[in-house]
């Protein structure tokens, strides 16, 4: 069992500020860019990146009234469920996790390192998966499980928009780009909500077929607003999946930048980054900010 518990609540919610890493590579020379990582993988060794921000208001909303228990939902790899182990474990909260798919054993890490925090897993088939946002699931939920404090799948809601939006306002205004991956479209609309009207911000899709995430931004910030977009053609295959030339230009970054990726979210981030200066997207004199916002999942 991990020993969590030699952090305090304070530590995990109070924000201590991650270096800003410029990257270099001839393309940028070439190019006339210059293109720095904000590095918020480097925020806390468990609840990392953006997940520290999503999860940091849904935290102290839960325990404001008093629940013992946070239940959410996530895949096999999830960052998220990952992230919401270690926090509740952290915080003595109980926590649930609602797995998408069959149990296979053994674990993989990153449910094995859910488990050692104490979660309790519960595997769905995929068909029921797709109701975790309908009422009469939930009910169903708090009947076996009784009562819990429940954070979405990824997650994003208007709390943790909130807590992204808190984080973009630290960032300054040293950029002209500034770039994310985008999974469910919550930390894409809290830098959206947090960066100032003059910058672009761009989400770059980790999903297949990301068009629709497009709507759901739109939705989340509630009203039009012209300086972002999501690129969908840098999902390598599909959520979770990769390639050998992915998984080289990670190996790549870390021999020439000093710079840990993962080949969910952050790889396929900096990969359309450095694809998006080849074909000359930016701009010569554009400075670029990517959010590395975690997803290394540190045991």
């Amino acid at each position: 069992m991990l020993n969590l518990h030699d952090r305090s609540c304070q530590t995990l919610l109070t924000y201590t500020p991650t270096p800003i890493q410029e990257i270099h590579d001839p393309l940028f020379d070439q190019a006339g860019v210059r293109v720095l990582v904000k590095r918020e993988d480097l925020n806390h060794p468990y609840v990392s990146g953006n997940k520290w921000w999503k999860l940091k208001y849904n935290l102290e909303e839960a325990k404001r009234p008093g629940y013992k228990t946070l239940l959410t939902f996530g895949g096999a790899y999830s960052n998220h469920i990952f992230s919401t182990a270690a926090a509740a474990h952290e915080l003595g909260f109980e926590s649930i996790g609602i797995i998408r798919g069959e149990e296979t054993l053994p674990l993989n890490p990153t449910l094995s390192f859910a488990k050692s925090c104490g979660m309790k897993l519960k595997y769905i088939s995929r068909e029921a998966y797709r109701q975790k946002t309908n009422p009469a699931f939930i009910e169903k939920l708090c009947h076996e499980f009784g009562d819990f404090y429940l954070i979405p799948e990824g997650g994003t809601n208007a709390l943790a928009v909130k807590g992204v939006e808190e984080f973009a306002q630290t960032l300054g205004d040293g950029f002209d780009y500034l770039c994310c991956a985008v999974g469910t479209g919550g930390t894409l609309t809290g830098l959206v909500k947090g960066t100032p009207a003059d910058k672009t911000i761009l989400g770059l899709s980790v999903l297949k077929g990301g068009d629709f995430l497009n709507g759901e931004v739109e939705r989340m910030l509630e009203k039009k607003t012209e300086n972002w977009g999501i690129q969908t053609d840098y999902h390598f295959g599909g959520y979770g999946k990769t390639t050998e030339a992915l998984l080289k230009f990670i190996k790549d970054q870390s021999i020439k930048n000093n710079l840990p990726l993962d080949s969910v979210y952050t790889g396929k981030l900096v990969a359309g980054v450095y694809d998006l200066i080849q074909v000359g997207y930016f701009g010569r004199g554009a400075t670029i900010l990517a959010v590395h916002s975690g997803g290394l999942q540190i045991k």
